[in-house]
């Protein structure tokens, strides 16, 4: 990172910002603030991306180096229970969409009947649109029976696939591109589609491409369907619902307020 300059936002350098404008000593392990700042750029950037995809090449080094992300997620006892379907066949696409639209419709109706009509409306996948679809999925018999970490919570193989997810998704957004999970799908159709082995579970389909844009905000947010919650409200302390109580954690509430412009401060 020699010769590059500091990565700034409108408040300072991306430490300004950690430590409300505070000089404090750099921790051993710690990122330099270009580093720091690309990673949490794709945090607060990342966006669930459903109707725009461009029929741009992904090239193969950069959808490479987005499964290397993937498969350097943590998993219990060192598992690595997930596996990677590249999926690029228009069949095989066009058969998740079917499955898709179906469970759609299902969908409709079970929410209130005032949000029924907006539901119907929203644009929830990109199934054919995408370049590329993937399926992230977990082995449960991947390294047999008894697995450290595993012996007492059986669903960590599962929890850990989803870390695979979110690698992927960072990693892609970092490379510019976009990500919509499709969970909206029957679990037999999507599996039988697939071939999945009984072992094997579906956790992720994901569509992945090049895009037009990315949003400012969440779709579901911007189309108000749901709003983001405080983070300090959803903050225990020592036990379920618990509020702060002692200087030290009244501190920490006083952080996230004083902090609440930070993720916006890595928007374009």
């Amino acid at each position: 990172m020699e010769g590059r300059p500091l990565l700034k936002s409108k408040k300072g350098s991306i430490l300004d910002l950690f430590n409300n404008n505070t000089a404090q000593p750099r921790a051993t392990h710690q990122f330099n603030e270009q580093e720091q700042y690309g990673l949490y750029k794709s945090i607060f950037n990342r966006r669930d991306v459903r109707g725009q995809f461009l029929a741009t090449e992904i090239p193969n080094d950069v959808l490479s180096r987005i499964l290397y992300a993937a498969h350097h997620a943590p998993s219990v006892g060192f598992m690595q229970p997930w596996n990677f379907i590249v999926i690029q066949c228009p069949e095989v696409k066009t058969k998740i969409h079917q499955s898709f639209t179906l469970a759609h419709q299902e969908a409709q109706t079970m929410f209130e009947a005032s949000k029924q009509e907006k539901y119907k409306n929203l644009k929830l996948e990109g199934i054919i649109e995408s370049p590329i679809n993937i399926c992230i999925t977990c082995d449960r018999n991947r390294t047999g029976k008894t697995v450290i970490g595993r012996t007492h919570m059986k669903e960590m193989d599962l929890y850990s696939s989803v870390c695979a997810v979110q690698n992927f998704w960072l990693a892609a957004r970092a490379e510019g591109l976009g990500v919509g999970w499709v969970s909206i799908l029957h679990h037999d159709t999507l599996k039988a589609t697939l071939a999945l082995p009984d072992s094997v579970v579906p956790i992720a389909y994901l569509c992945l491409g090049y895009v037009s844009h990315f949003q400012k905000k969440p779709e579901l947010e911007s189309a108000n369907w749901l709003p983001r919650r405080p983070i300090d409200e959803l903050i225990n302390f020592n036990g379920w619902g618990q509020e702060a109580r002692n200087e030290s954690e009244q501190a920490l509430i006083k952080a996230l307020k004083s902090n609440q412009a930070f993720p916006q401060s890595f928007h374009p």
